[in-house]
């Protein structure tokens, strides 16, 4: 099986509730096509850089799938239909980034972390 991410920015007047029930729709389509989704990550209502469906903002969702191309085949096809969803994106990857967030303090060493900070601090 393939590994893909999978973007979609959803309609910014449904609540977020709606959109982890799309997301969750999306994963039983996904899982009934014999793949499995490995990350779900929700990046919250941010503003477009132009205007959509005339909508400036939009609910970002993040898929990490693991799954055969029918399956994103059919995820595709079931996006294009529902009306929530103002664009999408699947990208074939060789293998899925650690964490979306590069700059958080958590993921760097100790060492390097005193090195920043002694550098913003000069």
């Amino acid at each position: 099986m393939a590994l893909y991410e999978h973007l979609l920015i959803a309609r910014q007047d449904i609540s977020a509730q709606q959109v982890d029930a799309l997301a969750q729709h999306l994963k039983t389509i996904v899982e009934g096509e014999g793949g499995k989704v490995e990350k779900q990550e929700y990046w919250g209502l941010r503003g477009l850089a132009y205007r959509i469906k005339k909508n400036r903002k939009g609910h970002y969702v993040l898929l990490n799938i693991n799954a055969p191309s029918k399956a994103v085949v059919e995820l595709e096809r079931q996006l294009k239909i529902n009306e929530d969803v103002l664009r999408y994106i699947t990208v074939s990857v060789d293998a899925f980034e650690q964490s979306s967030n590069k700059n958080r303090r958590d993921d760097r060493p100790e060492g390097e972390r005193k090195a920043e900070d002694n550098q913003e601090a000069a």
